[in-house]
């Protein structure tokens, strides 16, 4: 039986983060009223002269730089002739002969993935089709874009959807984009074929659209791959190249149209935007040196870092690199307690010493307060996670291990406490008795009687039945709605209650 191999390559359009568009100085930003950011320029009227937006030139060569892509010495803008409604010059400013970055790579979990190119244009306008008419929304009409294309060289679905994710992690740590996928701010358009293995010539491919989600790229080139291999051992393999929608319902492409080739665009040079000398952006105020100098770690690097030195699993790792903004936070974290630990007269040893020694017990420690509690509860709250700051995250972690008379309930209660007042550890112990303040503050008399009345049944089961176990389901019930509480007091107060329902049920 022959065996196939699968080539794939990624067409990423990325929306640049810019106050106004790539040619003019309309907002880009998203609105849900239509039509409102438009100008002459950007609805492409006659005798409009576009202007190239410098920050949307920097965030590429940003990009460019930190995947160790080639700048260009030269480059410049070409018109992409081709005519659909959303397009309201007629063509599309795009790059083709003289990209702005050639070459690069992105390293992931799964390989290192080679870059064609990564270039500028402007995004098209948004089209509605509707059951009567179609209707057109030119507000992303212009919208500054990076498309990244591939080699075509990865080999499974796995492997593409893994680059998307890294790709989304660097964008957004490098401050290019959010890259919501969801929001169409990152947008891919995968290509595949097939070939018989220890062939080296590609054949027609398939390019795939509408995929508006990581899942749904891995799905798509799933069902893809199948596809073509039925057409491969049927001897029937695709003679041209096509263009196939993915449909989210059914798991399935359907074929929308032939595939253009490079010819039907019938580039050419844009007369209205002079070419970019790479040397001479400097005169811009665009310095290449001070760019380079703002590329900081990338997310994979910091993730096996943190898996290296503070011995981290790969998941922990994982959720702790997601944003920069909660990395720094961890690492400022682990300072801290590495500062702390110099202090304390019960350790012995150098810096690094001291670190090897208590790494593991501190960092199991961070992951299950930072990662299991605080994390949750900065989202659940949508309040910053440094209303804890990184010190006082630091001696709460140091107080917690000393103190092994503190339960779980007690610990939630006084991180709760630190993030709900933006206070010190100092100010929550205040409260000589943490137990009491738990219950003054969460009132559990109130929420005992509600949670006995929302669950009558079992209430009925422990006072007539007597099934006692029962009681631990009601005990969760008010430990989940406090979040806090100590599993004895509250164990206490609901029998102390469960005395009221006896004549209750007895009258029934």
């Amino acid at each position: 039986m022959k065996k196939w191999e699968t080539i794939i390559g990624l067409e990423i359009h990325l929306e640049i983060k810019t106050k106004s568009k790539l040619f003019c100085s309309c907002p880009n930003q998203e609105t849900s009223k239509p039509n409102q950011n438009i100008c002459p320029i950007c609805l492409g009227h006659p005798g409009t002269l576009p202007q190239l937006n410098k920050q949307a030139l920097k965030q590429g060569i940003k990009l460019g730089l930190a995947v160790k892509g080639k700048l260009a010495d030269f480059c410049n803008f070409d018109r992409k002739n081709y005519f659909y409604p959303d397009l309201p010059k007629g063509y599309q400013i795009s790059q083709y002969q003289l990209p702005l970055i050639r070459g690069g790579e992105i390293k992931t979990e799964l390989g290192k993935v080679r870059l064609e190119r990564i270039h500028l244009e402007e995004d098209t306008a948004k089209l509605f089709h509707q059951k009567n008419n179609s209707q057109l929304d030119f507000n992303r009409a212009g919208i500054p874009l990076l498309e990244i294309v591939t080699q075509p060289e990865l080999k499974s679905a796995a492997t593409a959807k893994n680059f998307l994710e890294e790709l989304q992690k660097i964008v957004r740590y490098l401050s290019i984009s959010q890259a919501e996928m969801s929001q169409g701010q990152m947008r891919c358009d995968a290509n595949i074929s097939l070939r018989p293995l220890g062939d080296k010539k590609y054949y027609p491919k398939t390019e795939i659209k509408n995929l508006n989600s990581f899942k749904a790229v891995e799905k798509a080139l799933l069902f893809e791959e199948k596809r073509q291999k039925e057409l491969w051992e049927k001897n029937t393999p695709p003679l041209y190249q096509t263009t196939r929608g993915w449909d989210e319902k059914n798991n399935c492409t359907r074929l929308q149209r032939g595939k253009e080739e490079k010819k039907d665009y019938r580039y050419f040079p844009e007369p209205d935007l002079p070419p970019l000398k790479i040397k001479e952006l400097e005169k811009q105020g665009i310095k290449i040196r001070e760019i380079e100098n703002e590329l900081s770690e990338l997310p994979l690097e910091k993730k096996q870092r943190f898996i290296r030195e503070y011995g981290f699993n790969k998941d922990q790792a994982e959720v702790l690199i997601q944003e920069k903004t909660i990395a720094h936070y961890t690492e400022k974290v682990i300072s801290e307690l590495q500062a702390w630990l110099l202090s304390l007269e019960t350790v012995e040893g150098s810096p690094q010493e001291i670190w090897e020694n208590n790494k593991a017990k501190f960092s199991k420690l961070l992951v299950k307060w930072l990662i299991d509690f605080c994390l949750p509860l900065s989202k659940k709250t949508k309040k910053s996670l440094e209303r804890i700051t990184p010190e006082n995250f630091a001696e709460a972690l140091i107080y917690f291990y000393r103190e092994k008379k503190l339960n779980d309930t007690m610990i939630k209660f006084i991180l709760a406490e630190m993030f709900e007042n933006q206070c010190d550890l100092d100010i929550v112990l205040m409260e000589t008795d943490i137990k009491d303040a738990m219950n003054k503050k969460y009132d559990l008399n109130t929420i005992i009687k509600q949670v006995l009345d929302d669950n009558l049944e079992v209430v009925k089961k422990i006072v007539v039945e007597h099934k006692t176990q029962a009681i631990k389901f009601l005990i969760g019930q008010v430990m989940k709605k406090t979040e806090h509480g100590d599993a004895k007091v509250v164990e206490d107060k609901i029998s102390e209650q469960l005395i009221n329902y006896v004549n209750k049920f007895k009258d029934n």
